[in-house]
Order: structure tokens, then sequence, then C-alpha cells
């Protein structure tokens, strides 16, 4: 079983990758191929309920936190003149229950999310918090025209592991090489522009319609038969943020949606 400590480990792993790996598609040229795209391309299935274990930030994620607490998020003068003139009930007189629920802080909130295939080029996540509905787009890049919406215009591209090199371990059917052969099985790369201005938290830490936010799936197999998705996401937002906002949270795989109980957006 996937233990805090070692949750943290695997987060931490999985972001210093990331910050030292060559693009998707470098990567596949270089080895001289196109890129996996889409369903056909995936090369780890992503797909089923998952439900956000949640192992840090409790004050922040479970309960709304009290005005003017913003520790870790690294909001700038501006940004705090925003969040310090949070007031939920005029959110909720505008309709704006739902500015705490896109997409730069989203997989935050606590609840069970659901992954399936809308069409081969299109990844679609339901979150049950909220009841919200993200469109992963593979092979368009290009958002479509008018205002941003509350989940933005998502890219996806998949970052496919490289070929074993030994192809006796490659044939090795030992549990420990299952497992080891599954999780290799790569990551999922998505880019989100075209926001609506939102927040980070939901007592105001704001982001804006300038925001990018960048995210990596990545799914792992223990020896127990239990298999976590660890969502590593950076919050770049010029406006309202000093440097990047990062964190990494956990689900894990469920056997079914017997437990999915979506509920409305709520701005308290």
């Amino acid at each position: 079983m996937l233990t805090r400590k070692s949750g943290f480990l695997i987060a931490a792993a999985a972001a210093l990758t990331l910050q030292l790996s060559v693009p998707v598609a470098s990567q596949a040229q270089g080895r001289g191929g196109a890129p996996p795209v889409g369903k056909v391309g995936a090369p780890v299935d992503l797909t089923g309920y998952w439900v956000s274990i949640v192992t840090e930030d409790w004050r922040y994620r479970m309960m709304t936190p009290k005005k003017g607490d913003y520790a870790s998020v690294p909001l700038n003068a501006d940004a705090r003149k925003v969040a310090d003139a949070w007031d939920p009930a005029k959110d909720e007189a505008a309709g704006e229950q739902c500015k705490s629920y896109g997409a730069a802080a989203i997989m935050r909130v606590p609840g069970r999310i659901n992954i399936a295939w809308q069409d081969d080029t299109t990844l679609k996540v339901d979150t049950d918090a909220g009841k919200q509905t993200r469109l992963y787009h593979f092979g368009k890049s290009q958002p479509p025209a008018g205002p941003g919406t509350i989940q933005g215009y998502s890219v996806a591209t998949w970052d496919a592991p490289p070929a074993p090199q030994n192809a006796a371990a490659a044939g090795n059917n030992s549990p420990a090489a299952t497992i080891e052969a599954q999780s290799r099985g790569g990551s999922l790369k998505v880019v989100t522009t075209h926001l609506k201005p939102g927040y980070l938290r939901k007592n105001g830490a704001p982001y804006s319609e300038n925001t990018t936010v960048t995210e990596y799936y990545t799914r792992t197999f223990e020896s127990n038969g239990d298999s976590w998705l660890i969502v590593t996401t950076i919050v770049e937002d010029p406006t309202y943020l000093n440097q990047p906002f990062i964190t990494s949270t956990h689900f894990k795989k469920e056997a079914d949606g017997a437990k999915w109980m979506p509920t409305a957006c709520t701005a308290r």
C-alpha cells in the first residue's frame, strides 16, 4: 500500500523527472516515429473511477480556509487585494459559485473523478465535486473563439517511455516485473489556457484569464493490487502569481462508480 511518505517521494521524483524531461514530440521523433496520439496511442490506461486521498493541505482542501489565509500560494500584492475583498455572498448573487472549481483548482477539490474517452481524440474527465467536465484534446492546439470558460481549453499529449533495452527483462513474467512494466506506461501531459478567472482556493485566492495550467498524470501499480493516479499541477499566472504554483494530488483507483455522488458547486 502506498504510504504518505512513499506518496510524497513518488510525487517528488515525478516532479523532478518532469523538469528534466525532453518534450514528448522531440523524444518520439528522435526515436524515428511520430508521437503517440489519442486513444489508439495511449501508453497507459487512465480511465475509470478515482477518489482523491487528502494527505496534505487538509485545512485548505477539506474546509473553506479563513479569509486572508493564503499560505503557500505565491500571490503578489495585486492578488492579495483581490483575495482580501472576497465575498461569497456576492459570488452567489452573481451566479459565480463555481469560481473555485475551475481548471486551475478542480483537481485539488476532494471527491471523485471519472476518466473516459469521449471519442478517439478526446479524453473526458468528470468530477462529482461541482459537476464539472473537462475535455482533453489530442492533435488540436487552437482554442475556440470567444471568451474563456471555467475549464478553459486543454491540449493533451502522451509522454511515452522508451522501449525496454533488455529483451530478457522485457520477457520476465514475474509479479515484480509485471508491475514495473505497467508503471513504465508513460504519462499524460495536459496544457490548459483560454480560462475564465477563478480561485485557486475557495477563500478567494485568485487566478486570471492569463493563466496557463500544465498537468502531468502518472499512474502507478502497487504489488498489493492498488493503483494510484498522481496529478502534478503547475499554475502560471503573470497577473497574480509571483512564481509557478505547484501541487501534487493523489487519487486511488476504485472498482466502479458505486460511490459516485455528484454535488453542485458551493461558494462557501
